[in-house]
């Protein structure tokens, strides 16, 4: 832990690796939150851009699961 805050205190990411391969990014907790917060209003984004462009369609629960059935 000692070497992950000493990595956190000179880049805003510290990347572990696992045998050699990069595997986990570790950032700070507020850093992190932000981040999240910019994922979501990307998905926000990219579905109201769907909606504008017509690229869904309207129907009940028991429609939609009866749909997901068939496809599989």
């Amino acid at each position: 832990m000692a070497a992950v805050e000493a990595g956190l205190l000179e880049d805003e990411e510290v990347i572990i690796s696992v045998r050699g391969r990069n595997t986990y990014v570790v950032m700070d907790l507020h850093k992190y939150t932000k981040f999240r917060e910019y994922e979501l209003e990307i998905a926000l984004l990219e579905a109201r851009a769907d909606i504008e462009a017509g690229r869904y369609f309207d129907s009940s629960v028991n429609d939609h699961m009866q749909q997901i059935s068939e496809e599989l």
